[in-house]
């Protein structure tokens, strides 16, 4: 225990020093107490900057706030996005090590040859090609040495952190213990390459035979079971370049962009299961317009609901519809204390209004969509997090496909594909048997209706009917005349007081009652001088 205690206090010191180290402006500001205007939060790149430094956990976490739109601004969710750990390679015997650990069988026997020299290195692990005995050339992600000591001790001192953010009123809206658990729980699934194996396996399933695009122009890599274990993952290998510094002089610009479109939305809106991270370095082009999708440790999951009110929710943003998009969130993300639906369309009708003039080839749709989100936070409105990943991803595509062709537009190339997944959803994929349903159960209501009208109609006439209605935002109303009730019975017991006190001082030569009346003045004026001040702090006198 005192052995935890010293590593905690250690790690503490390394983290302070690091903060020290690049956010010395920002913390001479805190601490001298700086204007209340001034950020809570480091400057994007100096936060950026502080993680890479505090190493792999500390990498991942900015990655997982990366996603989360609701809580942080743009410019802190870009300079996040690109969050990579600057970290070396592990040297060859030690990933070796491992690699013998895992397999538990000699190398020799299973790859012709290894390239001890990585070809990517990353927060988690590291690839290297290898040759199999057979022939076949794969990619093999091998996990750093010793990571699971360093994930367990960082991610304990987050969860003593958040504790503590918990506390502010900033915390408690984010439910920052919650956000913490979540990312404790994501990066221990994260050291099981297994479940990436799983994930990568389901979304090549998922992707192939669409009606929506060619699958052949889009490949996710095999995964070579037999060597996979939770510290090993051996994939197929990828010739090709990342898709943005590739020549794709062999193929249509749009076309990749307008592929990779219906892509995602099949992931999104038809499968609720999606790659969450398509950033650059996760898109390789391989040659005559086919386009590689790798890294598929970061999934995202929507369930059918949530994918019919965000499809809706799309649609609404799109026609700039205030209104619809402030009855959405609401049933996207329930409150969990009363928030008023006329604030939070009116402050989506601010928002929107300065889209109106725009185009849709001018409607920059990820930007518009994060304000959404922000402006759900600022009402108090928790977003659920497979939505920041969403958003995420969109944002992430949309960049993709802007670089590949500026006149790119999302808006437009999703219209035909929510048209077509609307009249879907309204004719299924059997019409005939949907319009057999519907008839029979039109018929059935026929039938019914006259049996349930007659019972509707006995129980008005015999008075046994009960009607509940619920009226909505009206607490502030109730508040305000219970207040106002309370003031006036005040009002009241002080004036029976004051008149008490003066009835039983003009009588005291009669009943000789000394010091009474001035016990009632006195608690007269205490209570009238509470009144005062209660009804001044409330600001109702304010002009």
């Amino acid at each position: 225990m005192f052995a935890r205690l010293a590593q905690s206090g250690a790690r503490q010191a390394e983290i302070l020093e690091v903060v020290l180290r690049h956010g010395w402006d920002y913390m001479r500001r805190l601490l001298s107490f700086g204007k209340a205007g001034e950020p809570q939060l480091p400057p994007p790149m100096v936060l950026r900057n502080i993680l890479v430094d505090l190493g792999p956990v500390y990498v991942k976490l900015g990655q997982l706030l990366s996603t989360r739109p609701d809580l942080l601004p743009r410019d802190y969710i870009e300079a996040l996005s690109t969050l990579q750990a600057n970290v070396p390679p592990v040297p060859w015997s030690g990933v070796e090590m491992v690699l013998r650990q895992q397999l538990r069988q000699p190398l020799e026997q299973v790859f012709n040859s290894i390239e001890t020299e990585s070809v990517a290195a990353g927060s988690i692990a590291q690839t290297h090609r290898a040759c199999l005995s057979s022939g076949e050339w794969v990619a093999l992600k091998i996990q750093r040495p010793g990571l699971e000591a360093v994930v367990e001790r960082d991610t304990r001192l987050i969860r003593s952190i958040a504790e503590l953010v918990a506390q502010t009123e900033f915390g408690k809206l984010a439910d920052v213990v919650s956000l913490a658990d979540e990312f404790c729980r994501a990066i221990q699934a994260e050291l099981d390459f297994t479940q990436e194996a799983h994930h990568t396996d389901q979304l090549r399933q998922h992707l192939q035979g669409s009606r929506w695009f060619d699958s052949a122009q889009l490949v996710v890599p095999q995964i070579h079971w037999p060597l996979t274990t939770p510290k090993v993952l051996a994939m197929e290998w990828i010739d090709g370049q990342p898709l943005l510094e590739a020549d794709r002089s062999d193929a249509d610009p749009k076309k990749i962009a307008r592929m990779l479109t219906r892509a995602f939305f099949q992931q999104i809106c038809i499968d609720g299961y999606f790659h969450a991270d398509p950033h650059p370095g996760n898109l390789f082009y391989l040659g005559s317009g086919r386009v590689a999708l790798l890294d598929c440790g970061m999934i995202g999951r929507l369930d059918p609901r949530t994918q019919q009110i965000l499809l809706e929710m799309i649609l609404a943003i799109v026609s700039l519809d205030a209104q619809r998009c402030a009855e959405l969130t609401l049933d996207l993300a329930p409150p969990e204390q009363p928030v008023s639906l006329a604030q939070l369309q009116n402050d989506y009708e601010r928002l929107l209004r300065q889209y109106y003039t725009l185009s849709v080839s001018e409607l920059d749709f990820s930007q518009l969509f994060y304000e959404v989100l922000q402006a759900a936070r600022r009402n108090h409105i928790r977003i659920p997090g497979n939505l920041g990943l969403c958003a995420k991803a969109l944002a992430n595509l949309e960049g993709i496909a802007r670089q590949l062709t500026p006149d790119y537009n999302l808006p437009e190339q999703i219209r035909p594909l929510m048209a077509d997944v609307f009249r879907a959803q309204l004719v299924g994929e059997a019409p005939l048997p949907s319009l057999l349903r519907t008839a029979l159960d039109l018929k059935n209501l026929s039938l019914q209706s006259p049996r349930q009208l007659e019972l509707l109609l006995s129980r008005i006439t015999s008075e046994t009917q009960r009607w509940n209605l619920s009226l909505r935002e009206l607490e502030g109303i109730r508040s305000s005349l219970d207040n106002s009730a309370n003031r006036l019975s005040y009002s009241i017991v002080v004036g029976s007081l004051i008149i008490g006190a003066a009835i039983i001082s003009a009588q005291t030569q009669r009943f000789q009652v000394f010091g009474l009346s001035e016990l009632l003045f006195a608690v007269a004026s205490v209570l009238g001088l509470w009144l005062i001040i209660s009804i001044l702090r409330s600001g109702r006198l304010r002009g």
